[in-house]
């Protein structure tokens, strides 16, 4: 069955956050007196729900109030302290010219993932933006994909979810779709396809050619 829809995660496939996520996180321990931690700490809990990831390192924590501390300082900062990688805005482009329908699936919250897709003027590609609503509400990425895959009103073997971790392939799998692992993000090789990932790839140039290659 052709591919026809296209599933893409945010943070490390689409754009690189990880300055942002890692000064919000701080600032927000800061805020609740939990200690800091360096770039590589930050590493494993972008991509996961803040609500899954941080009592892990922080048993602790009061994380809905660390939640709020951390989106204080992303709704100023954060969301700028961003950049996108190489080659995905030219490919996502060409993929919706050639006919895909295109989606975000992310697990950063719906607000701000809108707000960075516009700043970096991909909207008109995308038809539609989805994540998590800010009290929770579809935090897991599995239950969110399942979603998208019964609004759009496809077969799940027609959808393909394009990401960076393993969350993104195992949320693929929940769903029925088929998956796609990208290399450029926060995941590694191994992740992926312990998790499941049909395909990896390198490069962003590369996505086009392995889209058509499941067809």
């Amino acid at each position: 069955m052709a591919i026809t829809t296209l599933f893409f995660d945010l943070d490390g496939t689409i754009s690189n956050n990880l300055l942002g996520i890692h000064r919000c996180l701080n600032y927000a321990f800061e805020r609740l007196g939990a200690p800091q931690i360096n770039m590589e700490q930050t590493l494993p809990l972008v991509g996961p729900p803040f609500r899954e990831s941080l009592p892990k390192l922080y048993p602790e924590l009061d994380v809905e109030q660390a939640i709020l501390a951390y989106r204080e300082r992303y709704d100023e900062h954060g969301w700028l302290e961003n950049e996108l990688y190489d080659g995905i805005a030219d490919t996502v482009r060409r993929l919706h010219l050639q006919g895909f329908t295109i989606a975000l699936c992310t697990s950063k919250p719906r607000v701000f993932a809108e707000r960075i897709v516009s700043r970096f003027e991909l909207a008109r590609y995308f038809d539609g933006i989805h994540g998590p609503e800010l009290d929770g509400r579809f935090d897991r990425k599995d239950e969110l994909l399942a979603h998208l895959v019964r609004s759009y009103g496809i077969s799940a073997q027609s959808g393909l979810m394009i990401g960076d971790r393993d969350k993104d392939i195992l949320a693929a799998k929940h769903a029925g779709t088929r998956s796609l692992g990208v290399l450029w993000g926060f995941g590694s090789q191994e992740e992926l396809e312990t998790a499941g990932a049909a395909k990896v790839v390198e490069h962003p140039l590369q996505l086009q050619h392995t889209i058509h290659s499941y067809e």
